[in-house]
């Protein structure tokens, strides 16, 4: 609070804040209780009771602020009706008119924070905390003209995501929020970095790992080199996830045990491939459908084994389970009195 202007009526005429945005304030928001941009900046010189975090957003505090005053600052001067809101020479998007927020506007319109920042919010350990990020980075749609400036990085994009609240917060969604971040690593963070991301997002159960492979691959970021070596991860969490899924298909759809991940040979001959479940007395098997050989299921077929390819995305929906264990089981049931056409090994894989 200031010897000469009354904070308390300003703050207190404000809808509820998170805790690091309380002692923030736009330029609009002085104006519409009188105080000036002349006035306000005579009261960010030295000796004075506040600071400009941002152009056209104040911390009605001196000392150093918090990171979560930073951010909450960040989606400030990135909000389209904050800077539009701007007055003349604080902001790029200033009006002669002041733009007045509506109370049914929502917080932080057209502004998304995203990135390490975004992580951070949800507890990440691969992520800084928001007091050692050096730059918050928000998305705004492409046609805005706000600029990066001070801790705030502006990303321009033509793919607004749709926010998740998180802390009352604006934040993209986990596997956009990684692949933001990939994007924006410094030079000397290595593929050991982008492994820890990957990892707590698709472990953890953050986000799926085709999700986050989707987000890298819209950002062209899978070229990358250290990118590339941490992929990895995803194929091997992706693969995890998805015969974990298959296991409670089989369990909760009640289909006969089968084997599971096992190679099929031939005896004493060559491998025809590796399968998730097999039945052997059915002569069926089950296939995660991924990218791999595609003379797999013609071999197998050809020796009296019927494939049945179940993609791993139709297992994220119970809806999709269900489709896709009514699919084996139909394959069970016409197989009831068939065998292979050659004697099969099997092998664990």
């Amino acid at each position: 609070m200031t010897h000469d202007f009354p904070v308390n009526p300003l703050l207190s005429s404000r809808p509820a804040a998170p805790s690091g945005a309380r002692l923030l304030v736009t330029a609009a928001e002085l104006r519409a209780h009188g105080v000036t941009s002349a006035q306000a900046g005579a009261r960010c010189r030295p000796g004075g009771s506040w600071q400009r975090l941002l152009p056209g957003v104040y911390l009605l505090r001196q000392g150093a602020p918090t990171g979560e005053e930073r951010l909450h600052a960040a989606l400030l001067y990135a909000s389209r009706r904050e800077s539009a809101a701007s007055s003349p020479g604080e902001g790029r998007e200033a009006t002669a008119v002041p733009v007045q927020p509506r109370r049914d506007d929502p917080p932080h319109a057209d502004a998304v924070v995203t990135g390490l920042a975004a992580l951070a919010l949800r507890g990440f350990s691969s992520a800084p905390a928001l007091s050692r990020l050096d730059a918050v980075d928000v998305l705004v749609p492409r046609a805005r003209r706000v600029r990066s400036t001070g801790c705030a990085r502006v990303v321009r994009t033509a793919r607004m995501p749709v926010p998740e609240a998180v802390a009352g917060v604006p934040a993209a969604p986990v596997e956009r929020a990684v692949a933001d971040a990939v994007a924006h690593l410094p030079e000397d963070a290595g593929a050991l970095t982008v492994r820890r991301l990957f990892g707590e997002a698709v472990q953890d159960g953050h986000c799926e790992p085709a999700a986050l492979l989707r987000e890298l691959r819209r950002g062209r970021l899978t070229g990358r080199p250290r990118v590339a070596e941490a992929m990895d991860v995803l194929v091997a969490q992706g693969r995890a996830a998805a015969e974990e899924r298959l296991y409670r298909m089989a369990r909760e759809h009640g289909l006969p045990d089968p084997v599971w991940n096992v190679e099929l040979r031939l005896p004493d001959g060559p491998s025809l491939g590796a399968v998730d479940a097999y039945w052997p007395e059915r002569a069926v098997a089950v296939e995660l459908e991924a990218p791999g050989d595609a003379g797999k299921r013609e071999r197998l077929e050809r020796l009296g084994v019927r494939v049945v390819r179940v993609p791993r995305l139709r297992l994220t929906t119970d809806q999709g389970m269900e489709h896709q264990a009514a699919l084996v089981r139909t394959a069970l049931t016409a197989a009831l009195d068939h065998r292979p056409a050659s004697p099969l090994r099997i092998l664990p894989r």
